[in-house]
């Protein structure tokens, strides 16, 4: 019996970004771990799949590990997404898979979409090297990460929320100067925007308009 864990990316967007065999994977397992089953049915009666969802995200991962590494072994085929894009990129499913792997379960994690590479490639920034840093800490160790981000020769990726994003641009104004930067937000959504500019005009023009979905702020290096 093959005991297999499924990754599946889901659309950040739009639901036709998602793979013919995702969706094939997604209708053959037994249980589908979800963030949100709100987000997920949505994507789920788009392809007319009826599989069984069951919770799983940042509060109850801990918990949960276990449980789902004995339905691995009791033979259930099981999938993970998350609310959109790639499982454990700033989502839950970390966990999972490392447990996994020390149970010798394969990962077959499947290619799709992820906010943060398809935000590079638009910004038009370098895009051979680039650090990824996800969600800035709030408050402990915010300065002293800016600090190190300001220093970063190579392109620089954030993921911020709508109520954040002006802190988070002003605080990266102060620590890194004038430097150029692109936020893009909604991707693949039919209001996606992309504002590009120095970190003050492209405050600027944010300041100016609706501060609504996801952003991704995508920083160049020092020179």
């Amino acid at each position: 019996m093959e005991r297999v864990i499924y990754i599946i990316p889901t659309p950040i967007g739009n639901l036709e970004d998602i793979t013919l065999r995702a969706i094939r994977i997604l209708k053959e397992s037994d249980l589908i771990l979800v963030e949100d089953s709100r987000v997920t049915r949505k994507l789920l009666n788009n392809y007319n799949i009826t599989t069984k969802m069951i919770s799983y995200h940042a509060f109850n991962e801990h918990k949960k590990t276990d449980e789902i590494i004995d339905k691995i072994d009791a033979g259930f085929k099981i999938s993970l997404v998350s609310d959109a894009g790639t499982p454990s990129i700033s989502d839950p499913g970390f966990l999972l898979i490392r447990a996994c792997i020390k149970h010798n379960i394969t990962i077959a994690c499947l290619p799709g979409p992820t906010a943060c590479i398809t935000a590079l490639v638009k910004s038009g920034l370098p895009c051979d090297k680039f650090h990824f840093e996800g969600f800035l800490p709030v408050k402990k160790k915010r300065a002293k990460l800016l600090n190190i981000i300001s220093n970063y020769e190579n392109t620089t990726i954030i993921y911020e929320s709508p109520h954040r994003i002006l802190k988070t641009l002003n605080d990266l104004n102060q620590f890194c100067g004038e430097r150029n930067v692109v936020v893009i937000k909604e991707i693949s959504k039919v209001y996606e925007t992309a504002y590009r500019g120095n970190i003050r005009e492209v405050i600027d023009s944010i300041s100016n308009s609706k501060l609504k979905g996801e952003f991704v702020i995508i920083l160049d290096g020092k020179k």
